[in-house]
């Protein structure tokens, strides 16, 4: 299996880390490396020119995992499956707060939807695509 070498406060920072995330080291950093990557990758070409490829992403809430498509640009978010399929929202954070109201009416429904959401390619959160669709 091969290793990386880091300095001893890398490794405690990686080790708190993954301690507080529930995973092993080497979990978290395939996953920091997962967001980076996908932060970098090029923004899809689209066929027309008028609006960009959508990505497809997923929220997971109370036992329940939405997914939905994320269209940059607009920055909409449009659900494609459970009890909200079909339904377009303006924003992610519109989306995310329909989501908690209709599996916990009895919550505050108020979240952040770009951290909600996550690209359903890379489970990077839906974060590291916001600079792409402003």
């Amino acid at each position: 299996m091969p290793q990386i070498e880091v300095d001893d406060a890398t490794d405690r920072y990686l080790t708190f880390a993954a301690g507080i995330t529930g995973m092993t080291k080497g979990q978290l950093v395939a996953r920091l490396v997962e967001q980076a990557q996908a932060a970098a990758a090029p923004e899809p070409a689209t066929p027309d020119g008028d609006e960009p490829a959508s990505v497809r992403v997923y929220a997971d809430y109370a036992g329940h995992r939405t997914y939905g498509m994320f269209v940059p640009g607009p920055g909409r978010i449009e659900i494609t499956s459970g009890p909200l399929a079909g339904r377009s929202f303006r924003t992610p954070s519109q989306a995310a707060r329909e989501i908690v109201q209709h599996y916990n009416p009895a919550v505050s429904p108020h979240r952040n939807g770009w951290s909600f959401f996550f690209v359903a390619a890379t489970g990077a959160p839906l974060q590291s695509l916001r600079h792409r669709s402003v």
